[in-house]
């Protein structure tokens, strides 16, 4: 499934209608540059969980974790990670099975060696031609049909 997103909100509302449709026990990895459009995901994928905390990049503490409806979500970033060991040594494991959770990855391509094979990809990139538009691509879930 490929969308083109021309706004925050937009963005957003994508996520949003995605945490609707993908149950606990999922893994899913952001891929995209700085500025793409990862952490606006997961702001509206938290929203579509019931989520009213503000949710930021974890970038400095790594992960986040929110109570949700109808599971729970653990936002993690791996930016300042160097390889899969690092998140080893944060607990990550618990991550890659999450129980009554959704986790969310970004900057997963540095533990890509590590993630579940049911692994839902979200790429995102940043138009050139419309610096606000962003095209996200799902792939390893039934949207992607």
């Amino acid at each position: 499934m490929v969308r083109n997103c021309r706004s925050v909100t937009e963005t957003q509302e994508f996520a949003a209608e995605l945490a609707d449709s993908v149950p606990a026990g999922h893994v899913i990895a952001l891929l995209g540059n700085l500025g793409s459009g990862k952490t606006t995901f997961a702001q509206g994928f938290a929203s579509g969980l019931g989520i009213r905390e503000h949710v930021g990049s974890p970038t400095f503490k790594l992960v986040s974790e929110y109570a949700g409806f109808p599971h729970n979500l653990h936002h993690v970033d791996c930016y300042r990670l160097q390889h899969a060991d690092d998140f080893f040594n944060i607990g990550g494991e618990r991550y890659l099975a999450p129980e009554h959770a959704v986790t969310l990855i970004e900057w997963a391509d540095i533990i890509s060696e590590v993630l579940p094979k049911e692994t839902i990809i979200i790429k995102f990139r940043r138009s050139k031609a419309e610096p606000d538009t962003r095209t996200i691509t799902v792939k390893g879930w039934y949207l992607d049909e």
